[in-house]
């Protein structure tokens, strides 16, 4: 007795389990019921692991544990609901690498008690075929075409004709999805739901994959498709700024207004009816499930302007309206099940879906199929040789003449395509350079804004080091002209000495500007207003240079300067020298100190 309570109490945990997880998502805040379905239902597609089972493998499963033998209205229990379940985790197992292995028992105990609180609500312990199949088939992984392909096989006839009471009964079951995650309200069973989806008399499979394909669907499973769209954009990621949150990049759906221009919001703020400045949730939005750059978008433009993309894809491929009829399989080995094959093995017909091409094919059915390609081969040459036999000269060179116009003109088509291909590459290349960064676009992109106030602080930080750099360097050319002048005083006017010497020599010494951290509002030149002699001669140039030019010609004038010193102190005569060293004892020690240096 205490075993079966704690059995009881540990089943209604793990019941619970997965609603609790749900709610701790906090899906209800979104506005839209058809998301907010979506939404959920997902989640429980991914927490029980079936987005990673294919519908054709849950198909292939549903025929080794025997299910299409069965009638839709017949009852299983739940242990051998159970026992399929199990079959269908291990297998995928078996299917993923090792790395990727998931959990079979959580998986299994989630997923059972979801279908049991969602098809068996009054604890009779068993659910029908038709329930299991309607809601695993819609749960699973794949393609949203080949789960309906199947659906159709379900509630069809022999001919290939949707059965009404068929179908009502499969929106029976689907849409206790909806119910099982609270969303009963917006997409509950009613009556009319059948002739509000098909008010036609006769459905072929076309026909029924139109209507379930369309945009918008009918409004009781406008859910299902939108299910499998979150899926594929699930990982899609939109360089773009969020106009609400601000959030530089999307991942998912992105919305577009049709009213404000620029208007964008990323599928959270969407969803929660999120609006700022000018836009309304009122304006209608477009929603985007992937990011085109604007080079991408012009090449499709152009290519769709020559008729090089088609306009009007259809949603599917268009199958044939009949059922072909089933294969007798009495003496067929039936082969294990493969993965991932079961496109190309299984084919829809009327009732079940069977198999159209066996992996294990007799030795004798081999050689069958290779006597037929033979003889169909020796026809075909035969037939060729008596066409050349009969056909006259006239006629041969007329096939020849129509193969030489037929290849000239193959010929002009590739030329011409090769134009175009040129042209969209020149054009994809203009269009590359038109939309380099401008100071105009960067004032709407955050980024380019950041970068130009760097440079612009980098800017200025470099004015004022070039200007206390040329301040130091007027300094230097300063103290340099007035020592010049004291050794031209001194020396006498010594014939040697240069007439440029004696320019500016009642300029005084000057005294360290303390504004050389401001920013420069003038010339290099400007600089050295007042210096005089061979220094104003240095830089004294036509143009604006910058500092490196400034500073090499600096060090050439300095040089030339101080040769001209040397050649003028070996010069001095004996008199010169004498009187020197009367001005030395007379207390000028400076000088005498730079003469000998």
């Amino acid at each position: 007795m205490i075993e079966e309570g704690s059995k009881r109490g540990k089943a209604m945990v793990e019941k619970r389990q997965l609603f609790m997880e749900m709610r701790a998502q906090n899906f209800d805040v979104i506005r839209l019921s058809t998301y907010r379905t979506a939404c959920k239902l997902r989640f429980v597609q991914k927490r029980c692991n079936l987005h990673l089972v294919d519908v054709w493998n849950m198909i292939e499963a549903f025929r080794d544990n025997g299910l299409n033998t069965l009638d839709h209205n017949a009852e299983i229990n739940v242990s051998r609901l159970e026992t399929i379940l199990s079959s269908i985790y291990y297998q995928l197992n078996k299917r993923l690498p090792t790395t990727h292995q998931i959990n079979v028992e959580q998986s299994i105990g989630l997923l059972l008690n979801f279908m049991v609180a969602t098809y068996d609500s009054e604890s009779h312990g068993k659910l029908t075929v038709f329930s299991m199949k309607s809601m695993l088939s819609t749960m699973c992984g794949g393609k949203i075409v080949d789960k309906l392909r199947y659906i159709f096989s379900q509630i069809s006839d022999s001919s290939g004709v949707m059965m009404f009471a068929k179908f009502d009964q499969f929106l029976r079951e689907v849409l206790k999805l909806p119910t099982a995650v609270f969303e009963g309200p917006s997409f509950g069973y009613t009556e009319h739901s059948v002739r509000t989806c098909f008010p036609q008399q006769k459905i072929m499979l076309n026909t029924f994959l139109d209507v379930l394909m369309a945009d918008p669907p009918p409004q009781c499973l406008v859910w299902l498709p939108l299910m499998h769209r979150l899926a594929n954009v699930e990982n899609v990621f939109h360089p773009v700024e969020c106009s609400y949150c601000r959030s530089e990049s999307m991942m998912g759906f992105r919305y577009r207004c049709q009213q404000c221009h620029g208007y964008q919001l990323c599928q959270s703020c969407f969803w929660r009816g999120h609006a700022n400045g000018p836009h309304s949730n009122q304006h209608q939005m477009k929603e985007h499930s992937s990011w085109k750059s604007p080079a991408k978008k012009l090449s499709h433009a152009i290519s769709k302007s020559l008729g090089c993309v088609p306009i009007g894809e259809p949603p599917h491929p268009v199958f044939p309206e009949q059922a072909e009829r089933p294969q007798e399989l009495t003496h067929t080995v039936q082969p294990k099940p493969v993965a991932n094959n079961m496109n190309d093995t299984m084919l829809m017909s009327s009732g079940t879906p069977t198999p159209t091409k066996s992996v294990l094919e007799s030795p004798s059915r081999l050689d069958e199929e290779h006597r037929l390609i033979a003889r169909y081969a020796a026809r075909l040459a035969a037939e060729a040789g008596n066409s050349t036999q009969q056909c006259p000269p006239s006629d041969l060179s007329f096939n020849f003449d129509a193969n030489k116009q037929q290849r000239q003109l193959i010929a002009e088509l590739e030329n011409k395509n090769r134009e175009i291909l040129q042209e969209i590459q020149r054009l994809r290349l203009e269009h590359e350079q038109a939309s380099q960064p401008t100071p105009e676009k960067a004032q709407q992109n955050p980024t380019l804004l950041t970068e130009l106030r760097l440079l612009r602080h980098r800017k200025d930080e470099l004015e004022r080091r070039m200007s206390a750099l040329q301040e130091s360097r007027r300094e230097l050319m300063v103290q340099l002209e007035g020592l010049m002048r004291l050794l031209k005083s001194q020396s006498g006017g010594s014939p040697h000495s240069s007439p440029s010497h004696g320019a500016g020599c009642s300029m005084p010494m000057p005294i360290r500007s303390t504004s050389a951290g401001s920013t420069p509002t003038h010339t290099p030149q400007d600089c050295l207003a007042g210096v005089g002699g061979d220094v104003l001669e240095a830089f004294a140039q036509g143009v604006p240079r910058n500092l490196r030019n400034d500073l090499l010609v600096a060090a050439d004038s300095i040089t030339n300067t101080m040769s001209s010193l040397v050649k003028e102190l070996h010069s001095v005569d004996d008199g010169g020298l004498e009187e020197e060293t009367n001005m030395r004892n007379g207390g000028d020690r400076g000088t005498v100190r730079l003469q000998k240096h």
